[in-house]
């Protein structure tokens, strides 16, 4: 089976819409960042181009999931004593359902930069899953918001609050729980919520500080090897001194590479037959590696590293043979996929926690306070627009249609051409 027939596998169930229509999972359809969308906006501000905006109660960084006429974000107190779950109709920007998911007596500590719902649900056809890290998980009816079953029993000691988003794949809704405490993945049965698998991570944490254990990344299912017969799928997964590579059938173990970081945060992405991965929080470095292989591949599998300039929260694009990144301090570069030879590399200003998006030959980043810049994708550094909403934000946009969904600290945005005027 070729690459692109197993990418459309990774969709989370049947799509009948257009391509580009829908946005169903934290970074997009593949969970690389990559819009098929066309005709969207190049400028806005808070008045031009907005077809609505919608407040959005208490607090969280979790992305907007976009399933045909409806958008999806969790968000929960301040203190995180509530969690909940809010679904706006996408044409109209009013509130279809503001569900009350989980009450938490005793919520643990989070930090400034983080929310009690940073997570990002998953949606398909009828269902959507939300996560609250160790504080629950749950699966409502998007027709009538209603809990259809709940978790709150994967449990760690997040230490900085909950990050890493759930996926689904095939019949199983796949979690990292990563905390000072436990590391492993698991693979709950979506239908019922029952385990299906369960997969501890397969290295002596001991010899670290319990701040070393922890991880917040978002696992991504890929080719192994695409167009090659016998091909089978694995599931790329970065935790706290390894990445590994498991079979997400089965949660089997297929191979890792040890690393010295923790808290790695950014989501891997994959292209040109090597996997990017950002090991470090801190320190972050940027790890193209070769995917595949059984057992330890430390010493086989790294084909380049990146230690200037590396991102520790916002995730990368590949678009053909370039990969683009923004570090948190707000410095982009273009770099060859296959060597790590930088082609270009230019400050942008501001501080960066979303993750960018490409779209039509165009390159989105946005900043913590909400100011997006507009590049082309390609080996020349070229700005074609900035647009300012001059509100904080965090959390990544979602493309769908001709619009773009857009989370501030209060508010939810359709950017679309046409709108406001």
């Amino acid at each position: 089976m070729g690459a692109l027939a197993l990418f459309l596998v990774l969709l989370p169930s049947a799509d009948s819409s257009p391509a580009g229509e829908d946005w169903p999972q934290f970074r997009g359809p593949d969970g690389q960042g990559r819009s098929e969308a066309k005709g969207l906006p190049l400028k806005w501000s808070p008045t031009e181009n907005v077809v609505w905006k919608t407040p959005i109660h208490d607090r969280g960084w979790s992305s907007p999931v976009v399933w045909k006429d409806q958008v999806w974000v969790t968000t929960a107190t301040e203190d995180g004593h509530r969690m909940f779950a809010a679904s706006v109709d996408r044409r109209s920007g009013a509130i279809v359902h503001d569900v009350k998911v989980f009450d938490t007596p005793e919520p643990e500590h989070v930090a400034p930069i983080n929310s009690y719902a940073s997570p990002t649900p998953v949606i398909e056809a009828g269902r959507v899953y939300v996560h609250y890290g160790t504080y629950g998980t749950a699966c409502l009816d998007t027709g009538t918001g209603k809990i259809l079953w709940t978790r709150r029993d994967l449990n760690c000691d997040h230490h900085e609050g909950p990050g890493s988003s759930p996926i689904l794949h095939g019949d199983f809704l796949i979690v990292h729980v990563d905390g000072r405490d436990v590391q492993y993945v698991i693979a709950l049965e979506k239908a019922s919520g029952k385990t299906a698998w369960k997969t501890v991570r397969s290295i002596d944490y001991s010899p670290y500080g319990t701040h070393a254990r922890k991880a917040f990344s978002t696992p991504t299912v890929i080719p192994t090897n695409p167009g090659s017969s016998g091909e089978r799928l694995q599931m790329l997964s970065v935790g706290a001194k390894a990445i590994w590579g498991y079979d997400p059938a089965t949660g089997e173990e297929l191979w890792k590479i040890r690393h010295r970081g923790w808290s790695a945060t950014c989501r891997p992405v994959f292209g040109g037959g090597l996997v990017f991965v950002a090991i470090d929080y801190e320190i972050p470095e940027l790890w193209a590696v070769r995917p595949g292989g059984r057992g330890d591949v430390t010493d086989s599998h790294i084909a380049w590293k990146l230690t200037r300039d590396a991102p520790g929260q916002p995730s990368f694009l590949v678009v053909d043979d370039l990969l683009y990144i923004v570090s948190d301090p707000g410095v982009a570069s273009c770099i060859e996929a296959k060597t790590g030879a930088v082609v270009w590399r230019e400050r942008l200003g501001g501080m960066y926690s979303a993750s960018p998006f490409h779209a039509e030959g165009r390159l989105y980043f946005f900043n913590r306070r909400g100011k997006a810049t507009v590049l082309a994708a390609g080996r020349e550094f070229k700005v074609l627009a900035t647009n300012d909403l001059d509100e904080e934000m965090m959390a990544s946009p979602a493309v769908a249609g001709k619009a773009l969904f857009i989370r501030t600290e209060k508010n939810l945005y359709r950017i679309e051409e046409g709108g406001g005027r």
